[in-house]
């Protein structure tokens, strides 16, 4: 079983409407909808579907997004039924998720699919944007120190490029590695020997390739 290339921790989904909020059309997807976003997510990450599978969630498609063009938040399926088995069928796509989260990380379904790093210090492998929520200070190092590496060699995360563009990936991943040696230093100069302490169990920093 292999694990996903993390590019991002935070939300993977477009943010739905959570039970007994009011619903906010054109901004947060109904429940369905977000339902539908989990299935789809899964299957974008290489979760494979029977043919008979494959044809629902095109039937969901069709009733969910009639039109490219549709207003997100107003979608919803006429069968409680039929509504019951997305349901289901993305509490299944969660788990596929959540097994294949990366070392260091879990899938949790709050009011979005999202990334979290786990905050147990124990662990053999220490998420860098858990030891920088867990200092809980400014340190400058961090934004730079938490990225990941995507095409053209930008060294960011899944919104802004922080730094670059390097002439290769070996210059970018550098490039993070110096952060993170500086988010060390600034660990300790904060007296937060503990988290310092625990730079050898960081994930290598991850590259996208396509």
């Amino acid at each position: 079983m292999t694990a996903l290339t993390r590019w991002h921790a935070g939300p993977w989904t477009t943010r739905g409407t959570r039970p007994g909020e009011a619903p906010v059309p054109g901004r947060r997807r109904t429940t369905d909808e977000l339902n539908f976003d989990v299935v789809g997510l899964a299957r974008i990450l290489g979760r494979r579907l029977t043919g008979r599978d494959e044809l629902q969630v095109r039937l969901w498609q069709n009733e969910l997004r009639p039109t490219h063009t549709r207003r997100c938040g107003v979608h919803t399926l006429a069968d409680p039924s039929n509504a019951q088995l997305l349901h289901d069928t993305a509490q299944e796509a969660l788990a596929w998720l959540a097994e294949r989260a990366p070392a260091g990380y879990e899938f949790v379904l709050t009011d979005a699919v999202e990334l979290r790093p786990l905050l147990d210090l124990s662990a053999d492998v220490i998420a860098v944007e858990a030891v920088v929520q867990l200092a809980d200070l400014p340190l400058p190092a961090a934004r730079l120190a938490t990225s990941h590496v995507r095409p053209g060699w930008y060294a960011g995360d899944a919104v802004c490029n922080w730094s670059g563009p390097h002439p290769t990936s070996d210059e970018a991943v550098a490039a993070v590695q110096t952060a993170r040696t500086e988010l060390v230093d600034q660990l300790r100069a904060a007296g937060r020997d503990d988290l310092a302490a625990t730079a050898d169990r960081w994930p290598t920093v991850p590259v996208e390739t396509n």
